[in-house]
């Protein structure tokens, strides 16, 4: 089916570049190249959650912190993210906005639903920042919360090299299996790892789909944006 609001979840890894950690500006215009280039005239509106790992995971690098504040820096780190990727956006021709659900005015808008519903409807991408507000949650939930309140069609969920939903890790067992199409409860039931837990539920209970799909394999996302079936679809 053709779609007409996306929220495209981001590993942070994607702004790292080929050393792996921090913000390569390189690396990052080319993400909103191509981003902006599947996006270009197909009339979809799109919102965009990143995570923080290229510069901060609260599990690793916070060993020995307070959960809680470890769980805030990466929320931080998201937000650092979010204005890398709006920088991008827009030198790519984009109109964007970054929202925060941590208030940090200067640089963001706060996260407010109905103003993010009217950027959307105005034709700008919406990177959405700072996690949900609370720790203990990964960008995971937040993508999923964000694409319920936003009322998104889907959640589009980008990997790099890794083309959708495997029964094992195929970069290390060559006759994994790829699932084309699943339900939430065979994802549950069949402890594949495809997001965290509680967003995972959360789908489940509001039948809002997911793909699992390979950005950077060329012509992907503009294959799903335009309704194709790409990567593997999981749906109540």
């Amino acid at each position: 089916m053709a779609y007409k609001r996306v929220l495209l979840k981001l590993s942070g890894e994607f702004l790292a570049g080929p050393q792996g950690f921090g913000i390569s500006p390189e690396t990052t215009a080319q993400l909103a190249q191509l981003i902006v280039g599947a996006l270009e005239g197909t009339g979809i509106e799109l919102a965009i959650v990143i995570g923080g790992g290229n510069l901060w995971r609260g599990a690793r690098n916070g060993q020995g912190m307070d959960p809680a504040t470890a769980d805030y820096i990466g929320m931080l780190g998201t937000v650092m993210n979010a204005m890398a990727l709006q920088d991008a956006m827009e030198t790519a021709g984009a109109p964007t906005r970054v929202m925060s659900a941590i208030q940090m005015q200067a640089v963001a808008e706060p996260y407010i639903r109905r103003r993010a519903i009217r950027h959307l409807e105005k034709g700008r991408v919406v990177i959405l920042g700072g996690g949900n507000g609370a720790p203990f949650f990964t960008t995971d939930t937040t993508s999923t919360l964000r694409a319920l309140e936003i009322g998104a069609d889907v959640v589009l969920m980008a990997k790099n090299k890794v083309d959708g939903v495997y029964d094992a890790d195929p970069q290390k067992f060559p006759d994994a299996k790829r699932f084309e199409r699943l339900s939430h409860m065979d994802v549950v039931e069949q402890r594949l790892a495809v997001m965290d837990a509680t967003a995972l539920t959360l789908c489940m209970d509001k039948s809002l789909p997911i793909v699992v799909f390979d950005l950077f394999e060329e012509g992907n996302l503009s294959r799903l944006l335009a309704g194709e079936r790409v990567g593997t679809l999981i749906d109540s």
